[in-house]
C-alpha cells in the first residue's frame, strides 16, 4: 500500500478577497451594456467564450491529477468502489426526486395553458440542429462514449467521463505497483499543483468573462423574451429555488452542515457559475475548496467530475418544466400514466447528452423525440428564453454537486469536520 501523498489544496488566501464582488459588478454592468446598447453587447461575446475555454483547458489535468494522487494515495481500491457506489446511488435518488418536482410544480402552476401554438407554423430553423443532435443521443452512445480512442484523445477533446476514466485505471494501476509507482505519483502531484497554480491566475479574469457573457446574453436576446415567456421562467426559476433551499437544504442539515454557509464559502464559484452560465468554470475552484474543507482528495476527485455528468439536478428541473410547457402550449394532452413515462425517460436522457455544448437543450430535443407524443417543433417557443434559464440550471447544478461531495465524504467517514466547522463558521 503506498503511503498518502501530503498534498493540499493552494491555501485559502489570508486578505479579504473580493473576486466575488468583482463578478457580481461585472454582470450588472454587462446587463446594462446589453441592455442600452446590445450591439455592443453581441460583439463582446467573446470575452465570454475566452475565460470558459481557458478554463475547460484546464479541466482534464485537474481531475486526472487529482484522481490519479487520490487513488494512488489512499492504495485501499475496495473503499474506491464503495465510494463510486454510494456516490451512484446517491445521484440518482436526488436528480429522481428533482424530475418528480419538476413535474409536480409545471402541472400545478401550467406555464403553457392557453398559448394554443400551432406546431406546424413554427419556424423550427433556429432549433433544427438541437433536434438533429437531440435524435443521435442514445444510452448506449452515451457509454460508448465514455471509453475514449486514444489515451491522449480523451485530452484532446476534454471529455470529462473519458478523463476520469482514463484516471481511474492509472491510480488503480499505480496503487497495484506499491513503491514503484511513487516517482510517477510525485510527479502527478507536482503537476496538480502547477495547474492550481495557472488555476489562480486565470480565475482573476472571471470578471471579464462574466461580464462578456452577460452583456451577449442581454444584446443577443432581449429583456422582452423574459417578458413574453415569463410564466415558464419563473416557473424554471421558482422550482429551482424551492429543490435547493428546502431539499438540498433539508439533505446538507441532516448531514450536519448549514447550506447557507455553505453557500457563502463558494460564493465565488457561484457567481462564476452563474455570470458565465457554465458549470464548469467553476469546477476547479470548487474541487479545490472542497479539500481545503476537509473532504478527501481521492472522493472529492471521483463525486466532483461524476456529479458533472450523472447529478445534474438543475437540468432535470429544466426538463420537466420545459417539456410539460411545451405540451401545454401545443394543446398536447398528458395522462399521468404518459407523464410517468416521460419522466423515466428523463433519467436516462439526462444523461445522454452531459459534456455537449447546449446540452440542456439537446437533452430536452431527445426527450421530445423519444417520446413521440410532444412535438419537437414545440422547442422553438421556448428557445429565445433558454439562455435564460441555464443561470439558474448552473446554480442548482453548482449546488447540487457541492452538497453531494460533502454528504458522500461525510457518509464514507473522509471528513474533517473540525477543519470544516471552523472554515464555515469564518474562524479559519
Amino acid at each position: 500500500m503506498i503511503p498518502p501523498t501530503d498534498a493540499v489544496p493552494p491555501a485559502a488566501p489570508k486578505k479579504r478577497d473580493t473576486l466575488y464582488l468583482q463578478v457580481i459588478a461585472a454582470i450588472v454592468l454587462g446587463a446594462v451594456v446589453g441592455y442600452v446598447k446590445p450591439d455592443w453587447g453581441i460583439a463582446v461575446q467573446p470575452l465570454g467564450d475566452s475565460y470558459i475555454k481557458l478554463i475547460k483547458m484546464l479541466i482534464a489535468p485537474i481531475i486526472f491529477t487529482t484522481v490519479v494522487a487520490g487513488i494512488a494515495g489512499m492504495g485501499d481500491l475496495k473503499r474506491m468502489g464503495r465510494v463510486g457506489a454510494k456516490a451512484l446511488i446517491y445521484f440518482e435518488l436526488v436528480t429522481t426526486l428533482a424530475l418528480f418536482i419538476g413535474l409536480i410544480v409545471a402541472n400545478v402552476f401550467k406555464p403553457g395553458a392557453g398559448m394554443h401554438a400551432n406546431p406546424a407554423s413554427l419556424d423550427t430553423k433556429s432549433v433544427a440542429n438541437y433536434i438533429s443532435a437531440g435524435h443521435e443521443q442514445s444510452t448506449v452512445t452515451f457509454l460508448l462514449n465514455i471509453i475514449p480512442k486514444t489515451f491522449v484523445g480523451a485530452f484532446a477533446d476534454g471529455d470529462i467521463l473519458q478523463v476520469l476514466l482514463l484516471a481511474i485505471l492509472t491510480g488503480c494501476a499505480l496503487a497495484r505497483i506499491g513503491d514503484h509507482g511513487r516517482p510517477v505519483i510525485n510527479l502527478v502531484d507536482q503537476v496538480s499543483r502547477m495547474i492550481f497554480g495557472i488555476v489562480a491566475i486565470v480565475t482573476r479574469f472571471a470578471p471579464v468573462g462574466a461580464f462578456g457573457a452577460m452583456a451577449y446574453t442581454i444584446g443577443k436576446f432581449g429583456v422582452h423574451a423574459l417578458v413574453s415567456l415569463g410564466q415558464v421562467l419563473a416557473t424554471v426559476y421558482l422550482t429551482c429555488f424551492l429543490f435547493v433551499f428546502l431539499v438540498l437544504g433539508t439533505i446538507a442539515r441532516a448531514a450536519g452542515f448549514n447550506l447557507w454557509r455553505v453557500m457563502k464559502y463558494i460564493r465565488e464559484e457561484i457567481f462564476i457559475a452563474v455570470g458565465t452560465s457554465s458549470s464548469e468554470s467553476a469546477l476547479p475552484g470548487l474541487m479545490a475548496k472542497m479539500e481545503r474543507i476537509g473532504c478527501a482528495r481521492p472522493v472529492v476527485g471521483v463525486v466532483v467530475p461524476a456529479g458533472y455528468s450523472f447529478n445534474l439536478d438543475g437540468t432535470c428541473i429544466y426538463l420537466t418544466c420545459a417539456a410539460l410547457f411545451v405540451a401545454q402550449a401545443t394543446d398536447t394532452p398528458l395522462t399521468l400514466v404518459q407523464q410517468l413515462g416521460l419522466l423515466a425517460v428523463m433519467l436516462l436522457t439526462s444523461k445522454g447528452a452531459a459534456g455537449i455544448t447546449g446540452s440542456g437543450f439537446i437533452v430536452l430535443a431527445a426527450t421530445l423525440e423519444t417520446t413521440g407524443k410532444i412535438p419537437p417543433a414545440g422547442l422553438a417557443i421556448i428557445f429565445g428564453v433558454d439562455r435564460f434559464m441555464s443561470e439558474i440550471r448552473t446554480f442548482t447544478n453548482l449546488m447540487g454537486n457541492t452538497v453531494a461531495t460533502l454528504v458522500i465524504s461525510k457518509w464514507d467517514g473522509a471528513f474533517d469536520e473540525t477543519k470544516a466547522g471552523e472554515i464555515l463558521a469564518g474562524r479559519k
